[in-house]
C-alpha cells in the first residue's frame, strides 16, 4: 500500500540501523476497514513524510508544533473523542509528567496538553517499523529497563538535557502497557528529587481501545478517551518526604481517579490472556492482590527455571 511504499523509501535515510519490527493494524468493523484502507493510508503516509523529513536539530518550538499537528491529524482520523479536565493544574513547566500507560495511543493523546514535551520509551520501540525512525528524529529518550540500576544514570542525564531546554519529559512509571494493575517504578520520583523538578500527574483512561498493540492488532475508530490532570507534586514534597511514601500516595490517587467511573474504563491486565512477558522488567501493584499473586508466582517459577538451566 501507499504507506508501506513510502516507508520503504524513507527508512534507508533514517537513523535506525536495525531491521524494524513489523506492526499490524486490524480495524474493527467494515466501515473502519474501508476508512483505514483508503483515507487511513493517505493520512499515515503524510504523517511519516512529515516526521521523516525533519532536521535532527529541531528547536523545542518546532518539535512541539510538529508533534501537535501529527497528534491532531491522527486523532481526528480515528475520530477519537478526547475529554480533558484539570487543565488549570498546568503551570508554565517544565515538568516530569507521570502518566498512566495503557496503550500506544497515549502519546498522541498526551500531546494535546498545552506543554512542549518529549517521551521516554523502551529502546526496542526505536526499532519499530515506521515509528522508530520518527521518534529517533524527534529526539525522544530511549531506556532499557532490563538493565536495572544501570539504566538510571543515562536517563537522569537525558532528563536534565530535555528539561534544560524548557520541555517537559513524559515518563510512564508503570513501565509497560499491561493495565491499571502495573506498579509504579521509583525512577521518576528520584529524578524529580535530584533535578528539583515538579511531577505533573496525568490520568489517562480508555486509550487502550484505539490500538490494542502489543496484546492484539485491533484498531477501533470513534473511541472515548479521558485525560485528567492532577495537581503537581512539588519539589518541596519530593525533597522532604520519603520517596516511597510519595510513590505509593500518588499511585493510589491516580488509580482511584481512573477507576472512579467518571472516565472511560481503564485497561485491566489478565496475565493468562495477555501473557507474563518473561524477561521484561515490570511489576504488579499489591493493591490488586489477585493479579499480584498470580504474576509473582509465575515470575518466581520462571526465574527458578532459569537458575536450574544454569546449574
Amino acid at each position: 500500500m501507499l504507506f508501506q511504499q513510502f516507508f520503504k523509501r524513507s527508512i534507508a535515510n533514517s537513523s535506525v540501523g536495525e531491521q524494524p519490527v513489523h506492526l499490524e493494524f486490524q480495524p474493527v468493523g467494515i466501515g473502519a476497514k474501508l476508512h483505514h484502507a483508503t483515507l487511513g493510508q493517505l493520512v499515515f503516509a503524510q504523517t511519516f513524510r512529515d516526521l521523516l523529513s525533519v532536521s535532527h536539530e529541531l528547536t523545542s518550538e518546532a518539535r512541539d508544533t510538529l508533534q501537535k499537528r501529527v497528534s491532531t491529524r491522527l486523532l481526528n482520523h480515528w475520530r477519537v473523542k478526547l475529554e480533558i479536565t484539570g487543565l488549570a493544574n498546568i503551570g508554565s513547566g517544565p515538568y516530569l509528567i507521570a502518566s498512566l500507560h495503557e496503550g500506544m495511543a497515549d502519546v498522541l493523546c498526551l500531546l494535546q496538553l498545552p506543554l512542549g514535551m518529549r517521551f521516554v520509551a523502551r529502546e526496542e520501540i526505536f526499532n519499530w517499523q515506521y515509528i522508530g525512525a520518527a521518534i529517533t528524529r524527534l529526539g525522544h529518550v530511549a531506556i532499557n529497563p532490563e538493565r536495572g540500576a544501570l539504566s538510571f544514570r543515562p536517563l537522569l542525564k537525558a532528563a536534565e538535557r530535555v528539561l534544560a531546554g524548557n520541555e517537559s519529559l513524559v515518563i510512564f512509571p508503570q513501565g509497560a502497557v499491561a493495565g491499571i494493575e502495573g506498579d509504579f517504578q521509583r525512577g521518576i520520583f528520584e529524578i524529580g528529587k535530584r533535578l528539583g523538578i515538579p511531577i505533573l500527574p496525568v490520568v489517562i483512561a480508555g486509550s487502550h481501545r484505539i490500538w490494542e498493540h502489543p496484546h492484539t492488532a485491533k484498531l477501533r475508530y470513534g473511541q472515548r478517551i479521558g485525560i485528567r490532570v492532577l495537581p503537581e507534586i512539588s519539589v518541596q514534597v519530593l525533597q522532604n518526604q520519603p520517596l516511597e511514601q510519595v510513590r505509593l500516595q500518588l499511585q493510589r490517587q491516580m488509580k482511584a481517579v481512573a477507576l472512579c467511573g467518571e472516565l472511560p474504563a481503564p485497561r485491566h491486565y489478565k496475565p493468562q490472556q495477555d501473557g507474563y512477558w518473561d524477561g521484561y522488567r515490570f511489576d504488579m501493584d499489591p493493591d490488586f492482590p489477585e493479579v499480584y499473586t498470580d504474576f509473582n508466582a509465575h515470575r518466581e517459577a520462571y526465574l527458578a527455571g532459569l537458575k536450574a538451566k544454569k546449574l
